[in-house]
């Protein structure tokens, strides 16, 4: 994915939260179904938990964002990690409620509202130090779900960005302008 050049951390979260995003569902499209609800041990979260996880967090985190604590009480956290199986659709259903609440809450916000005060779990963060947090948090758990994707795919994994052994070839490529930084399919 090109990342544009810009002074604005909105515009530049706005771009990140979108790449995960799209990282996370080049991932998701590879999970054969019966392996969505499957943890590689007793200590570790499926795919479909994770997206479960993923989802509750950010309903909660960006729902009137700028006026209630982050941590909802409606939301009940040790459900998402409950391992009932749900089908591929509750899965993209909860994924892609959760990333519109995302969306619809950074979207509409302006430069000047990154150091107004949030909170979450009653701590006091900035705007700017909130988005930042979520980043992070999505970051971290896209990078699981793809590991899990990867590890069940195995040698039938669709590269989702510079296949091994190929760096230097497209590094070629992009200073030579023939190709922008992949993009996650």
């Amino acid at each position: 994915m090109a990342l544009k050049l810009t002074t604005s951390y909105l515009e530049d979260s706005l771009t990140l939260f979108a790449y995960y995003k799209k990282l996370g569902e080049g991932a998701l499209a590879q999970v054969p179904d019966a392996r969505l609800f499957e943890a590689m041990d007793e200590e570790s979260n499926s795919v479909g938990v994770i997206v479960k996880h993923m989802s509750g967090n950010m309903k909660s985190r960006w729902t009137d964002f700028l006026s209630s604590d982050g941590e909802k009480p409606w939301r009940n956290r040790d459900a998402e990690f409950d391992r009932a199986t749900l089908t591929r659709e509750h899965v993209l259903q909860a994924w892609n409620e959760g990333w519109a609440c995302v969306f619809s809450a950074i979207e509409p916000l302006t430069d000047a509202d990154l150091s107004r005060t949030i909170t979450i779990r009653g701590e006091a963060h900035s705007v700017l130090q909130a988005i930042g947090r979520q980043l992070t948090h999505y970051a971290y758990h896209v990078g699981q779900i793809v590991m899990l994707a990867k590890h069940f795919q195995g040698p039938a994994w669709k590269k989702l960005s510079i296949p091994r052994g190929q760096s230097a070839e497209f590094n070629t490529s992009v200073q030579a302008g023939e190709l922008t930084q992949p993009e996650p399919s």
